[in-house]
C-alpha cells in the first residue's frame, strides 16, 4: 500500500490500496457513482439558485426580510455557480486531454 499525506495534517498518511499492474488505482467501492455525486451537485447549485431568486422576490414585494439576508443568499448562489462551471471546465479539459492521447 501506498502513503498519501492529507493537506491538512502532514504528519498524519492516509493509506491507499493499490491493484496489481496499476499501483495506487483500486476498484470502485459500493459507494455512489460518479454521475451520481454529479447530478446530486448539480441539484444543490439550482436549489440554492431558486433560493436565491426567492430571497430576492420577497425582498422586492417588500416583505420582512433583510437586505443582508439577500445579499448573502445572492453569493451563496454567485459562488455555488462559478466552483460548477470552474468543475465543468476541468471536467471538459480532461476529456479533451483523454481525446488527444495517442493509442
Amino acid at each position: 500500500m501506498s502513503q498519501v499525506f492529507s493537506i491538512a495534517g502532514a504528519s498524519q498518511p492516509i493509506s491507499l490500496p493499490s491493484t496489481p499492474g496499476m499501483p495506487g488505482v483500486h476498484p470502485p467501492a459500493d459507494g455512489p457513482k460518479f454521475k451520481d455525486i454529479l447530478l446530486s451537485s448539480i441539484r444543490e447549485v439550482n436549489a440554492v439558485q431558486q433560493e436565491a431568486e426567492r430571497a430576492v422576490e420577497a425582498l422586492a414585494a417588500g416583505e420582512e426580510l433583510s437586505p443582508a439576508e439577500v445579499l448573502i443568499a445572492v453569493q451563496k448562489a454567485d459562488i455555488a455557480f462559478r466552483l460548477m462551471m470552474q468543475i465543468r471546465n476541468k471536467l471538459v479539459q480532461v476529456y479533451q486531454e483523454v481525446q488527444n492521447i495517442r493509442v
